[in-house]
């Protein structure tokens, strides 16, 4: 794999930007090996939208220093990531392993550029999936003030130098403390049934009232209680025949791969958050 540097940036669209960067590339010997970019407007009569763009393009001596002080000249807002880096992931979990094991093993097969240094859990249930991969594994249960709890995992996240918090049916909520240590770095995954069938037991409520897909949500953790920018959804059809177990079943491998695509977007740096609510993903 050749050594390369990943350029996401955001600014106001104008004739020129992306010959600007691509030509400083290119002045430095560098090739680019991936190019993607999108412009939004907010209207029809918007004169100027907004530009995203990401490119993949190799390392090269002197390149990062003169990019980065052209982008900032023009006022460009970018990340730019070495590909050899790969992001520490702390996975946390209650009770549930369906989502836990999906990016547990894909991470462990290679298929992602990342690596999960620690598992944190209010419950001891997936202690040995995290242990027969010699993953450090910190049980802290709900027994203390929800300011301690918290403290102490963030403890946990410092302590291993976390790039990123999956919740993998994670079932606690984190206060807004805790989610302003890791803004955009906090991915949570739900089924789709939200707002109408709230509570323990969503799928019997769904069943109940015929649903007719079932889904799920990945999205970044904010202040607002599930509503942070999405990265992914995903549903599958189903029909009367089905029972709730059956929804169960389905509702499991939709948050699974859902949760797991999420991550992967994530760790290959091809997402940006525009203005805090909204997520352009270059898939």
């Amino acid at each position: 794999m050749k050594n390369t540097y990943i350029l996401l940036a955001r600014c106001t669209d104008s004739v020129g930007l992306t010959s600007l960067i691509t030509t400083i590339i290119a002045d430095h010997g560098s090739n680019i090996l991936h190019l993607d970019h999108f412009t939004e407007y907010e209207s029809n009569q918007s004169e100027n939208g907004k530009l995203f763009l990401r490119l993949e393009f190799e390392q090269v001596t002197e390149l990062k220093e003169a990019l980065e002080s052209t982008l900032n000249q023009y006022d460009i807002k970018f990340e730019l990531f070495d590909n050899n880096d790969k992001t520490k992931i702390a996975l946390f979990v209650s009770k549930e392993d369906h989502a836990f094991n999906e990016v547990l093993l894909r991470v462990q097969r290679g298929e992602l550029p990342a690596e999960i240094v620690c598992v944190v859990s209010n419950h001891e249930t997936n202690r040995h999936f995290a242990e027969s991969l010699s993953i450090p594994f910190y049980y802290v249960p709900n027994n203390k003030e929800k300011q301690e709890v918290e403290q102490e995992i963030l403890n946990i996240c410092s302590h291993h130098e976390i790039d990123l918090i999956v919740l993998a049916k994670y079932m606690q909520i984190l206060t807004d403390h805790f989610v302003s240590h890791y803004p955009n770095q906090i991915i949570n995954i739900h089924h789709s049934f939200l707002p109408s069938f709230i509570g323990a037991n969503p799928y019997k409520q769904a069943w109940e009232r015929g649903v007719k897909l079932v889904g799920a949500t990945s999205h970044y953790v904010t202040s607002d209680l599930d509503e942070g920018p999405i990265i992914e959804q995903d549903v599958t059809r189903i029909n009367h025949r089905y029972s709730v177990q059956d929804l169960r079943k389905i509702g499991r491998h939709v948050e699974s791969t859902v949760l797991a695509q999420a991550v992967e977007y994530h760790v290959q740096h091809k997402i940006i958050v525009n203005d805090g609510n909204k997520t352009i993903v270059f898939n």
